[in-house]
């Protein structure tokens, strides 16, 4: 049987009081829609429904037409595929903002870790070139004012303990520590009237539930897919080079010691 053509309310398939109030282009359910001056609006939750229902003139559009939210993207892919490349140009080019998610938790631990933290840079770290106690004396360096400095103890609050094993071990980032990061680019200024492309979220099955209960929906997610000899093209010849600074600067540190301990000697 022919269905009759629906007239669809200002947001379309879209939820008004999602889009009103969260600034978000949540698609609504059939069993929640409801009807007003002839047309069918559809509703994210039932909650929702009957808050338009009390006062659905605070949701519909009067003179001009609804404004629809900025451009919001995530792009995801293993490690190496090269989003962060792709994110730049992107934004750069829709005038968006780029938000490398794994940089951004950094950012957030940085004044108290003083490094980056993760298994790509412990071994930037290594104290290679810390001279032995008992030839301090010989040496013109300032190793005993970062030996002090390194004493003190730096206390972390549980939600940057919780972001430091997640950057370590891959530990997932509970809902509480996600609750003060995530919501604010959908919700606050300048990320929510400008857009933004979120790089390297979410990362698992549980973010992406995440993401969804708490409303916030991206207009679209890319997944960059990478042969796994491209990968070793682009990530090998970089780490090749580390590895070679990192043994000379070995190689000049052994013969630093042994001219200290000859000095020694003397």
């Amino acid at each position: 049987t022919k269905q009759k053509k629906r007239h669809m309310g200002d947001t379309k398939h879209f939820c008004p009081v999602s889009l009103k109030e969260d600034f978000v282009l949540y698609p609504g359910l059939q069993e929640h829609a409801a009807k007003y001056k002839e047309k069918i609006y559809y509703f994210s939750t039932s909650e929702y429904r009957d808050k338009f229902l009390k006062n659905p003139e605070e949701y519909v559009a009067h003179n001009e037409p609804l404004q629809a939210p900025p451009l919001r993207v995530c792009l995801l892919g293993i490690h190496g595929a090269g989003k962060s490349t792709c994110a730049r140009q992107i934004a750069d080019k829709l005038g968006i903002f780029h938000i490398q998610f794994e940089e951004y938790l950094q950012e957030l631990i940085l004044p108290k870790t003083e490094k980056k933290v993760g298994p790509s840079f412990d071994e930037d770290h290594e104290d290679d070139s810390k001279i032995p106690e008992e030839l301090e004396d010989f040496s013109q360096t300032m190793t005993k004012t970062k030996t002090e400095k390194n004493k003190q103890a730096v206390e972390l609050t549980d939600e940057e303990e919780a972001i430091k094993a997640n950057l370590m071990d891959n530990t997932e980032l509970p809902p509480e520590v996600l609750d003060k990061i995530v919501p604010d680019w959908w919700k606050k200024e300048p990320f929510r009237s400008t857009g933004f492309i979120l790089d390297g979220f979410p990362r698992t099955s549980d973010e992406a539930r995440y993401l969804s209960e708490r409303g916030l929906c991206p207009d679209v997610a890319v997944y960059i897919q990478v042969e796994e000899g491209d990968i070793l093209d682009r990530l090998f010849p970089p780490r090749l080079k580390k590895w070679k600074d990192r043994w000379r600067k070995k190689k000049e540190y052994k013969k630093k010691l042994k001219d200290l301990k000859a000095k020694q000697r003397v």
